[in-house]
């Protein structure tokens, strides 16, 4: 069952039912914009609008569990980054500072980059070279990235980071370039609402980082594939990837041991760029 079908079915379920469909139509349950939405295929219904239409319904056991199971098979979604491309890089940036915008907490799990949020332009760009954009495009996506970077000043913000010792020590810039890049790492770290963590190899672990992820909120995860992103809505999958991000943020250098950690991979840098 795809996402139209799934919100035709729902209201066709609505219209069926008797005094408790009028309370979902008059918006008791969610805005009759969104169910309007809903309904007619415009927009996937979560987890949880699915089953809040569905209680208020008054249905069956079976009946609810055949369409939860429905609503959770659409809660995770997977856009290849061909059409990202066609459609530019930089609307994506757009779309994710949107997204950002509207977050309180946001919990980010990195064990190969710099996050976004924390590049340098010069690492931007020495990330995004790797997808074949054109010099103006190229242009237009870093400055979109670095306009996100504006939601690091905002209050009322929890901003929380971990990465992994290599994301510190893979080199895609020059030595110098690179100390700044860390420079920058430090420097963010000292913002009372950003938490920037380092995993060092040397403490032994429990789990292994497998991808990056990203959290905003309690309500949904984006993951990052070689072809394609993955935007998770579950609940369920939501708490496994907030329960991974905890495991490894507790064995994560935080604080002033972190900074120093830091600048000791900074100023190797520094003496690779005298040598």
């Amino acid at each position: 069952m795809n996402r139209t079908e799934l919100g035709a079915a729902l209201r066709a379920l609505r219209q069926a039912a008797g005094k408790e469909a009028k309370a979902v139509a008059r918006g008791a349950v969610m805005s009759t914009s969104k169910l309007s939405k809903i309904e007619n295929g415009r927009a996937a219904p979560s987890v949880a609008d699915t089953e809040r239409i569905l209680t208020t319904l008054g249905v069956s056991e079976e009946v609810k569990s055949e369409y939860m199971a429905a609503a959770r098979a659409q809660a995770t979604e997977a856009t290849a980054w061909r059409l990202h491309r066609r459609m530019g890089f930089h609307r994506k940036q757009e779309q994710i500072r949107a997204l950002e915008q509207s977050m309180t907490l946001l919990r980010l799990f990195q064990p190969s980059l710099v996050p976004g949020l924390l590049q340098t332009p010069e690492y931007m760009r020495a990330v995004l070279s790797g997808k074949e954009l054109g010099e103006e495009m190229l242009s237009r996506t870093v400055g979109a990235r670095i306009a996100r970077q504006t939601v690091l000043y905002e209050h009322g913000k929890e901003l929380r980071f971990v990465v992994t010792e290599p994301v510190l020590r893979w080199q895609l810039l020059p030595p110098l370039m690179m100390a700044q890049q860390l420079d920058r790492l430090i420097s963010l770290s000292r913002m009372p609402h950003v938490d920037i963590r380092v995993v060092p190899l040397s403490v032994r672990q429990q789990d292994v980082p497998g991808h990056s992820f990203v959290i905003r909120d309690d309500r949904l995860v984006t993951v990052e594939t070689t072809h394609a992103e993955m935007i998770v809505t579950d609940p369920r999958d939501v708490a496994l990837y907030a329960a991974k991000f905890e495991r490894f943020s507790r064995t994560a250098l935080a604080g002033d041991a972190m900074r120093a950690f830091v600048a000791g991979v900074r100023d190797g840098f520094l003496r690779e760029r005298e040598t």
